[in-house]
């Protein structure tokens, strides 16, 4: 499928921010932005990239009133010499296509869908920022936009792209962040949406996270949704235990996000030699491994953050410590690797990294 360009006029562009330490995450965006739509009838068409813009929808598009929308996380990232690169993108595309599936909307072809990415990536390659540790971060969304109420899936689809420069996405930096376990709200049950990255599962979280944030908490760890006993994820992330040497960290069994990181760092740690067990793992054997001193680290991982340190976690009304606070060794081990094939800084074993420019 040929893609058009329409370049924003000169006149219309953004300033683009002057100091990269003040980026956060979220804040800024590009230009430009992909779109392309579907309909039952002819399937997807008028690929093009075009002037950032709002959007354009019905009072009764289905999105707005049915849920019908999912979106992923990537990043661009720029190397020491300039050069371009992007970190997996066939796993983001491939999970986006298996959300669409469980969501009665119609998938992308990859090739199309990579295409759409690099082409938006490298007409805002200005934007991508210089700094270790930021990056250019893409969102690619699908929503329903068929004017109709009642209930059943769409027969039309918009789905677009937009990029903006990022730093780091919790305030804390690569500082340890303190975690509250949530014990009397769920995020998904199996069976439901939980391996999917739709918007209704974020809609979910935000009562519980406004409880924990009004603690002094950055983020909620959800159990789950039937004994509420067993650890599940991180409200935007995955979760890892350093317990004694063995790294734990849930299974994937429908009622999590399949990370992309989350995979990376067990290929990861793996190839550095440690273990890693994908398996349940409960509050008690989590509080027992703090009593008995053998809980080292604990982290978070996901395309935002990329690797996040937990210092503390809030449960049955006491705070516990983790490593005295501190960011564990392995935890900033992992880090460091999984930024420096990101950037370019070091050889690629696994060939995640693709160049799309010099």
């Amino acid at each position: 499928m040929e893609i058009k360009v329409n370049p924003a006029a000169p006149e219309s562009r953004k300033a683009k921010p002057s100091d990269e330490a003040k980026l956060g995450f979220g804040k800024f965006f590009t230009d430009h932005m992909f779109t392309m739509t579907y309909s039952a009838k002819t399937g997807w068409d008028y690929a093009e990239i075009g002037p950032y813009r709002p959007l354009c929808l019905d009072p009764t598009a289905m999105c707005l009133h049915y849920g019908q929308e999912i979106f992923e996380g990537m990043k661009a990232y720029r190397g020491k010499s300039g050069e371009i690169y992007l970190f997996r993108p066939q796993e983001n595309i491939r999970r986006m296509n298996n959300s669409a599936t469980r969501l009665c909307m119609p998938t992308v072809d990859p090739e199309v869908f990579q295409e759409a990415v690099t082409e938006l990536v490298l007409l805002e390659k200005d934007w991508i920022p210089h700094g270790r540790g930021t990056s250019l971060y893409i969102r690619p969304t699908m929503i329903a936009t068929e004017a109709a109420l009642g209930v059943h899936p769409s027969s039309e689809y918009l789905f677009f792209i937009i990029v903006g420069p990022v730093g780091a996405y919790y305030q804390e930096g690569f500082n340890p962040t303190k975690i509250y376990v949530s014990e009397e709200y769920v995020r998904s049950v199996r069976g439901g949406t939980g391996n999917c990255k739709n918007a209704g599962n974020y809609a979910a979280s935000l009562y519980a996270s406004q409880i924990a944030m009004g603690m002094g908490y950055t983020q909620v760890l959800w159990l789950d949704a039937i004994e509420k006993k067993y650890v599940e994820e991180v409200g935007t992330s995955n979760i890892f235990f350093l317990i004694g040497d063995e790294l734990v960290t849930p299974p994937l069994e429908g009622t999590i996000l399949p990370g992309v990181t989350r995979d990376s760092v067990i290929q990861i740690a793996r190839h550095l030699g440690r273990t890693v067990s994908e398996r349940r793992i409960s509050m008690d054997e989590i509080l027992r491994a703090v009593e008995a001193g053998t809980l080292r680290e604990v982290f978070a991982s996901g395309t935002a953050a990329v690797v996040s340190p937990v210092g503390q976690f809030y449960y049955q009304g006491k705070e516990h410590l983790v490593n005295d606070g501190k960011t564990g060794a392995l935890t900033k081990q992992l880090y460091e690797e999984i930024l420096s094939i990101q950037c370019g800084e070091q050889e690629d074993p696994f060939g995640w990294r693709i160049k799309i420019s010099d």
